[in-house]
């Protein structure tokens, strides 16, 4: 199997060392593996919401991969289009934030060896959503937004003894910057690892990031996705 992309990259900035996490043969055979992906809703009335543009592309290449490792995926996915996915993988559905919550709370009652949140999850919700529609002879409309409650924060105490992945989005970051938000984020939330990536000049970046370490850039979903499941591996060879 090919190594991780051999650029290092520290909380320093780019490093002159280089790294090969070339591995003899997989470690992921029969593992259980849990995913979310894709945009989460929040409601503004019966019938309109705020969402963001997540596509639940990245998830949905993970479940795919980890299929091809032999492991057993469970994927928790918003309301995105697909055309079909691998009757292997057990899809579970969600659209709004609330949904996510409680399907995830009580997926992690069952056993997982690795959880990847990589969901585009809703940092605010109004504050009051109305249950009727509300008129569009509205003159003026003014929602008051609350932050909601960090998901990704729960899944420590939940799951204490799984891998835990988490995504970091900043779309105008640059490398070191991005880096050090992506390490502030595994030490909140106590993850294993977390993949940074930004969106500079409409290029697609991304750095697997650690406490102590960073890998990239990838300049490619596919090719971030790839190397993050070689890192994962690490810990079961």
């Amino acid at each position: 199997m090919a190594g991780l992309t051999p650029l290092a990259v520290t909380s320093y900035g780019v490093a002159a060392r280089r790294a090969d996490f070339a591995i003899a043969k997989s470690g992921l055979k029969g593992k259980k593996v849990l995913i979310t992906s894709g945009p989460t809703w929040v409601a503004i009335d019966s019938v309109r919401v705020i969402s963001n543009t997540a596509t639940g592309e990245t998830g949905i290449e993970l479940a795919k991969k980890f299929i091809q490792q032999g492991c057993r995926v469970t994927l928790l996915l918003g309301p995105v289009n697909i055309a079909s996915l691998d009757n292997k993988i057990k899809v579970k559905r969600f659209s709004f934030f609330k949904e996510l919550n409680t399907l995830l709370k009580s997926e992690l009652k069952k056993d997982f060896d690795i959880v990847i949140q990589s969901a585009a999850i809703s940092d605010f919700a109004p504050k009051l959503s109305d249950n009727k529609k509300i008129s569009s002879g509205c003159k003026k409309l003014k929602l008051i937004l609350k932050p909601t409650v960090k998901i990704i924060n729960c899944l420590r105490k939940l799951k204490p003894n799984a891998f835990l992945v988490g995504f970091k989005f900043e779309p105008h970051f640059k490398a070191r910057k991005l880096i050090k938000k992506t390490r502030n984020l595994i030490k909140s939330a106590n993850l294993d690892l977390a993949v940074g990536n930004n969106l500079l000049d409409k290029q697609y970046s991304a750095y697997l990031v650690n406490k102590t370490d960073a890998y990239g850039p990838f300049l490619s979903k596919p090719a971030m996705v790839n190397n993050l499941i070689k890192l994962i591996e690490r810990k079961y060879v």
